[in-house]
């Protein structure tokens, strides 16, 4: 059965709706959330607020923050706790002007998928237009367990999420009636700056999960790659996905994340990207040249000093985009 035309003024709307970044392919960065990270230690709410500001003053386009309530890795790393990602958001969004803000990704097993929808209108308000709601299902079950989260039929309850979510951000209104979730004539108001609401992203691989994302969301995104060419058979696999529910493929954004090794890393993000400003300035270009429309780089280490030497990778990336 070919999409009405409705869906596909939506997915068509895809590009309009994803940020225009500084550059042909926009840079983000994964900001410190966790106990341990990164950042060499705890962030604290101001050092978030230091971080972003600073990303965005070197001339990176996205802040992006994991969603997580723990991380439990035993024996080596027990329980380390993270911030709460919607809270800290909303306040770094408070206080910046021009930089992007985004969820990779939030995860719809923690919350009813209205109040996500909710909370996403609130966060593009209080943005002024600059939040890109991402979406995945869960993985990490530790924490489903602490917190009291069923870890069963993710995939499921997380498509059951995406046919609440996505008409009351697109149409501002939801009927739903499934076996995990339901919403009768849920209304989304007031509306915030953008009358059909926040791009939706998707991080995912697996073939039912892009099926999801090809109806649903306007960009996809993979990682951590540390290799350029671990991209090409996912996109081949986006592009069959997108095929399976009649969309063009070119209306769904490309993203991906890499993480990258320099000086005074603390070895917490694993496989990265290693070597001098030009070497890393090369490894960002080739990323670039697969086709992807966003790079998330996950800086080791990631403070305000860290992006400021980083800014002279920038700077060669750029020299480096043609006119």
């Amino acid at each position: 059965m070919s999409p009405d035309a409705t869906v596909v003024a939506d997915w068509n709307a895809s590009a309009r709706r994803w940020p225009q970044g500084r550059r042909p392919m926009s840079i983000g960065v994964m900001i410190p959330i966790s106990e341990q990270s990164a950042f060499g230690g705890t962030p604290r709410f101001a050092d978030m607020v230091e971080t972003t500001r600073t990303a965005d003053a070197v001339g990176i386009d996205t802040a992006w923050f994991a969603d997580h309530f723990v991380f439990s890795f035993p024996p080596d790393r027990i329980n380390e706790g993270v911030w709460e990602c919607w809270t800290t958001m909303a306040g770094v969004a408070a206080t910046t002007e021009r930089i992007s803000i985004g969820a990779l990704v939030a995860c719809t097993s923690f919350r009813n998928p209205g109040v996500i929808a909710k909370m996403a209108e609130s966060m593009d308000e209080i943005s002024q237009g600059r939040f890109i709601l991402g979406l995945g299902a869960g993985w990490h079950q530790p924490e489903y367990d602490q917190f009291g989260f069923p870890f069963d039929y993710r995939v499921s309850r997380f498509e059951e999420s995406l046919e609440i979510i996505h008409p009351l951000l697109r149409t501002g209104a939801a009927t739903y009636h499934g076996k995990f979730h339901q919403a009768q004539d849920a209304v989304n108001r007031p509306r915030g700056p953008r009358p059909d609401g926040p791009p939706i992203l998707v991080g995912t691989s697996g073939h039912r999960m892009l099926r999801l994302t090809a109806r649903f969301a306007d960009a996809w995104n993979t990682v951590w790659h540390d290799d350029p060419a671990q991209i090409a058979p996912l996109m081949a696999a986006v592009d069959a996905a997108c095929h399976d529910v009649g969309r063009d493929p070119k209306t769904l954004i490309r993203t991906a994340g890499t993480n990258v090794a320099i000086p005074g890393a603390t070895g917490v993000r694993p496989s990265p990207i290693t070597g001098s400003p030009e070497q890393l300035a090369e490894q960002i270009i080739a990323f670039r040249e697969t086709g992807i429309s966003h790079l998330v780089l996950g800086l080791d280490p990631c403070t305000p000093a860290s992006l400021e030497w980083f800014g002279r990778v920038l700077e060669l990336v750029d020299a480096s985009t043609p006119d």
